[in-house]
Order: structure tokens, then C-alpha cells, then sequence
């Protein structure tokens, strides 16, 4: 079984004791329900499971429902399981294909006999159109593919080199060689495996690098099936912008455009279609921010943004039959540039960042801008041997107002300092991660 972060909140779901409902969206693939019902076997006595898109007729069990009993009572007679008071787990997987249970869900916590964990792809795109959230009643959680630690857990490396990588960061000091290049090859590795569990367990169980790549294949197939499933009308057009990933990444500047996908097109016009892949959780967006400047999301420019796949491995699969084992034995006539902003953009996303870019006729590009401990922090990529030419950074780095007061330039090499500029080998980005508010924020006003 592959270990994965998210089970911490499936264990805080399970101590709250059914305070509130647990929806976890992600894309088709990442392991929802695999890691529900493994957790479900673990807690609770009884685990009901209802996958709306294998059982059609269970969408019946809420269909002109009046009250929480009578939806209980049609559970009940659905799975012929019986519901054992707070030891039971009911799970709606794939809720994408019956979006009424989002309503009445809130009145089944209410009712309290069970706790109920929902699971779906798609859910941006199908769920628009709910009568009712259940506010205060569900939580959610991304879930997304195996990061990069996950992924050294997974095929089996031994916790030490997962210690002494995070002590380096810590301590911002180089990593002993031996551990250093260990890790760049696992780098290469998590390159053309990438992180959908399928993938990685084929890896494991084979290390065959053919069969994997087969595996990524038909989640490509998928991706491709729910296109034209989901959204028929506009099928054509959102393909289109699909098949355009991986060439528009390895363009020079990786910035998308409306004619790159049809002749004479405007971004408005396809609008939609970027929107989808974003939503379906298949493509993850950089968008263009005006300023490096606090609050990013007051300089953000919606119509200006670069597009990456959510999964590098998944990238790798929609290049060129043969690129894996280029990548694997680092070769120089491989543009790694692409291929290593996609695994920051995803390791970025995957730790609750939202990825921005910088890019003026002024300066220069920035590959990405984030808020991070109260402060924008530019970052760049460069996997070559030239990574200190960066004249875009260096300008940026100097301009008072900004107020920018470090920067990370992730690449091939250990680790560095140049006054403002710390140079880390890229898979230390695996240990930056978002801030995160404590668990009570308590203010009181001083008395008068």
C-alpha cells in the first residue's frame, strides 16, 4: 500500500467523530478511493460503499428524498449492509455523476448515525449547478498525485536519506555527495514515473519502465474519455487545449495561446475550455502577476498564463516514445527546462501554493512568484550548468519597492549562497511548503 499524506486528515476526520461531512476532489486517478476505503476497513466495524458511476441505480437513493431517515433507510436497502450507530463509514465515490447528495448531506450529519466521506473528479466542472452547499456541514481536500517525498517512501528508500535531504534544507547546508546524487536519481526517476499511484505501484512491483508508461497511457485515455463525456458541446475545443500542453511547455517562453489552438482564436472565446482542464484537476495554471508585490491576487492577470500538466510523469508520456530513458540517463539533448518547471509547478500546488509568474518587456521573466512566510519569494528553474545567468532575477532582487528580500534558484547542483540568492539542487523543493495557520487564533481587546 502507498503511504500518503492525506491520511493525516483522514485521522483528523475520524477524531472529530463525525462532526462534519469529508469531500476530497482530485483528479480521476490520484488514489481517493483506494485511500478511503483502506482507511474505512482500519476505523470502522461497517463500510458502506456507494461509487455512483459503477451503480448507476444507486443515484435512485436520492431522488424526491423528503428527510435523512428516508435516505438511510434507501442506503440500507441498496447495500443490504446494516448501519451500526458511529461505527459506520458511508462512502459516495464519484459523486460527479449524482451531485444531489452535496445537498442532502448536510441533513444526514445532522441525523448523526454515520459518518460519510464523498469522493469525485470532475468536481469543479460538475457541481457548479448544486441547489445547496452544506456550509459548516463538509469539509474538503484536494488530494493531488504522489509528491516527491510520497514517491522516495514508495519505492522503498530508506528513511535516512529522506532525513539527512530535510536536515540539509533545515540547516542550509550542501548534502553529503553520496546522498546528493542518490537523490538526482530519483529525481530523473520521479521525472518519467511521476506520482499517479498506478503508475508508481506498477514501478515498484516490475521497474519496468515500458509497463509504466502503459499505465499513463490509458490514464491519458481517461482524461481524454471524460472530455468528451462531461462536456460533449465544447469536446473538440477542450482537446485541442489538451493536446497543446506538452508542446506549448517546451515553446520558449511556455505561455499559452488562444491561435496556438486555433487559427485566429482569442483567449476569450476559449476561455472555457482552459477553465475545464484547471477544474477537472488535469492542468494546473501560473498565471501572470503585473507586480511581485503583496497581495499577488490584486496583481494577477487572468487572461496572461502558462499552463502545466498535473503530473510530470504524465508530461513525459505525451512527449516522444523513448523520452524516458533519455531522461532517465540525463541527456543533454533533452529540454529539462520544461520537464523540471512542471515538477516545481506540481510540487508547488501539491504543498498549497498557488504558482504565479512575473514577465515585463522591463525586466524579464520570473518562472514562478509565491507568498510565503509574509513575503513574495521569486523562483527560478535552470538545469543547466549556467544557473547563476539570470538577469531578470537579479534586476528584480534590486528594486527597492518590492521589498523582496530572498529568492531560490533551484538546480542540477548543491547547495549556495549569493547575498539575496540561495542556489538549491531542485529536489529540495519538496520540503517548501505553504504556511499554515495555527489551530486557535485567540484575540481579546484590552479593557477600556
Amino acid at each position: 500500500m502507498l503511504k500518503r499524506k492525506i491520511e493525516h486528515r483522514l485521522e483528523k476526520f475520524y477524531s472529530d467523530r463525525g462532526k462534519s461531512a469529508l469531500l476530497i476532489d482530485g483528479a480521476r486517478q490520484v488514489g481517493k478511493s483506494f485511500i478511503v476505503e483502506s482507511f474505512g476497513r482500519r476505523h470502522y466495524e461497517s463500510v458502506i460503499v456507494i461509487d455512483f458511476l459503477h451503480q448507476e441505480e444507486a443515484r435512485a437513493i436520492f431522488k424526491d428524498v423528503t428527510d435523512a431517515s428516508e435516505i438511510l433507510t434507501r442506503i440500507t436497502a441498496f447495500s443490504r449492509q446494516p448501519l451500526i450507530p458511529g461505527k459506520t463509514l458511508v462512502f459516495f465515490d464519484e459523486i460527479q455523476e449524482c451531485v444531489e447528495v452535496v445537498t442532502y448531506i448536510k441533513y444526514l450529519v445532522k441525523e448523526g448515525s454515520c459518518h460519510y466521506i464523498l469522493s469525485g473528479s470532475l468536481l469543479g466542472v460538475a457541481i457548479k449547478n448544486v441547489k445547496s452547499e452544506p456550509v459548516g456541514y463538509m469539509d474538503d481536500v484536494t488530494m493531488y498525485p504522489l509528491d516527491f517525498e510520497e514517491f522516495i517512501v514508495a519505492v522503498g528508500e530508506r528513511p535516512e536519506l529522506l532525513d539527512a535531504a530535510r536536515a540539509a534544507w533545515e540547516s542550509q547546508k550542501p548534502l553529503a555527495k553520496v546522498y546528493h546524487d542518490r537523490l538526482n536519481k530519483l529525481l530523473r526517476l520521479y521525472l518519467v514515473v511521476g506520482g499517479m499511484p498506478a503508475a508508481v505501484q506498477r514501478y515498484v512491483d516490475t521497474k519496468d519502465i515500458r509497463q509504466v508508461v502503459d499505465e499513463q497511457k490509458k490514464i491519458l485515455k481517461y482524461y481524454r474519455k471524460d472530455i468528451t463525456k462531461y462536456d460533449e458541446q465544447n469536446a473538440l475545443r477542450i482537446h485541442a487545449v489538451f493536446d497543446r500542453l506538452a508542446p506549448e511547455l517546451n515553446d520558449k517562453n511556455k505561455r499559452f495561446y488562444a491561435d496556438s489552438v486555433e487559427e485566429g482564436g482569442r483567449f476569450d472565446r476559449l476561455t472555457d475550455e482552459f477553465l475545464w482542464l484547471k477544474e477537472a484537476g488535469v492542468a494546473i495554471p501560473a498565471y501572470n502577476v503585473m507586480e511581485p508585490k503583496q497581495p499577488l491576487i490584486l496583481a494577477k492577470r487572468p487572461n496572461f498564463f502558462k499552463l502545466f500538466m498535473n503530473d510530470v510523469g504524465l508530461l513525459a508520456a505525451l512527449y516522444m516514445d523513448g523520452i524516458q530513458l533519455k531522461i532517465l540517463n540525463g541527456e543533454t539533448d533533452i529540454n529539462f527546462g520544461a520537464v523540471y518547471e512542471n515538477f516545481v509547478a506540481q510540487e508547488l500546488k501539491a504543498h498549497g501554493f498557488e504558482p504565479n509568474y512575473y514577465n515585463t518587456a522591463k525586466f524579464g521573466e520570473l518562472d514562478f512568484v509565491v507568498e510565503h512566510k509574509m513575503k513574495v519569494l521569486p523562483i527560478e528553474v535552470k538545469s543547466g550548468k549556467h544557473y547563476e545567468r539570470h538577469r531578470a532575477l537579479t534586476h528584480i532582487m534590486e528594486v527597492e519597492e518590492y521589498g523582496l528580500g530572498e529568492a531560490l534558484v533551484f538546480t542540477d547542483d548543491s547547495v549556495n549562497r549569493k547575498g539575496k540568492i540561495r542556489y538549491l539542487p531542485i529536489y529540495q523543493v519538496m520540503f517548501l511548503q505553504k504556511d499554515v495557520l495555527p489551530e486557535s487564533m485567540v484575540y481579546e481587546l484590552p479593557p477600556l
